[in-house]
């Protein structure tokens, strides 16, 4: 699925990357994975956001753009 998010101009949400979008990744379980790209020497944001629709966390790739992690919540059973 693919999903696009249009933010003004002036929106400040893309810093500190220059970069005029931002992609965001779905992922399954977003501690595990940040542990893994920690110890492969990602830039990780120490910023979280955790909303009823998920949770959120950004890394910068090696060209400065910054990159949005998305865990959905967990469905009930």
């Amino acid at each position: 699925m693919t999903v696009w998010a249009v933010f003004t101009r002036e929106s400040k949400y893309f810093d500190p990357s220059r970069s005029a979008f931002m992609i965001n990744y779905r992922v399954e379980n977003l501690d595990a994975l940040l542990e893994t790209l920690k110890r492969e020497g990602v830039e990780i944001d120490p910023h979280r956001e955790d909303y009823d629709y998920g949770r959120f966390a950004w890394i910068m790739d090696p060209e400065g753009n910054r990159i949005e992690m998305w865990e959905p919540p967990k469905q009930k059973r």
